[in-house]
This record gives structure tokens, C-alpha cells and sequence, in this order.
């Protein structure tokens, strides 16, 4: 997701991302309007949902990183492609509407971190709607 999203491999920006996962008890979970505790055939479902500031999030981009995050669940967990009932939800945050340690955050407080590439900086300007 990294590389989408800075341009380029840079273990630092590593720090800013987050993996959480929650697991539901078969019977807080349904597919098809049922329980899966209710269904005679268990399935293998997970649902990822990523969530990012709002930055230059187009179409082809947002679509690389969900195969990217599918085709490395299919890896961790042995497969040679991503089971069916496998979601990953892209979330765009909207500006100001990103919290953490007590304040707001803003995708414009990192162009400076030096993690992004020029490019990419001048991607998310445009994107936001800022002066290059």
C-alpha cells in the first residue's frame, strides 16, 4: 500500500500506518441474510477496510492497492489467489476529519516528512487543491 500511496519504498512511512484487525464470533457475522453459525458450510471471510487521508486517491490507484492488499492475504495465508469472500473497503477521509494524539490531522502536515516523492507531492496539491 505504501508505494501507491508515497511513490516510492521508504521504511519510515512504515510509522504512519496502521493494521487493525477485528474478529467476529460466527454468530455476529451473516452472509446471504444469514448467521454463518447458522450455515452448514463454514467460510473463510475477511473484510479489510482501509482508511486514508485525502490525498490523490484516482480510480486506478485505489484499485492497485486493493489487489495489492488481496494478493498478499492469498500469500500470508498460503493461497495462490484471494478466496471470493475476501472485501477490502477503500475509505477516503475527508480533510479535517482524520484524529490522533488529542488533534486533527492533515495529509499537508507530512508533504514535508520527506517520505513522499516530488511528484507525489505535487499530486496531492493538485488533488486538494493547492498552489504547487
Amino acid at each position: 500500500m505504501l508505494e501507491p500511496e508515497i511513490g516510492q519504498h521508504v521504511p519510515a512511512a512504515r510509522m504512519g500506518f496502521q493494521v487493525h484487525f477485528h474478529e467476529l464470533p460466527a454468530d455476529r457475522m451473516a452472509v446471504g441474510g444469514q448467521l454463518l453459525s447458522d450455515q452448514d458450510t463454514p467460510r473463510d471471510i475477511i473484510t479489510v477496510r482501509i482508511a486514508v487521508m485525502n490525498a490523490a486517491w484516482p480510480a486506478e490507484v485505489r484499485a492497485e492497492v486493493i489487489r495489492n492488499v488481496l494478493a498478499r492475504l492469498a500469500e500470508a495465508c498460503g493461497m495462490q489467489k484471494p478466496a471470493p469472500t475476501w472485501w477490502v473497503n477503500f475509505e477516503i477521509i475527508e480533510e479535517g476529519s482524520w484524529g490522533s494524539r488529542g488533534g486533527v490531522l492533515s495529509i499537508l502536515q507530512l508533504l514535508e516528512s520527506g517520505v513522499f516523492t516530488p511528484e507525489r507531492i505535487k499530486a496531492i496539491r493538485a488533488a486538494v487543491q493547492l498552489p504547487a
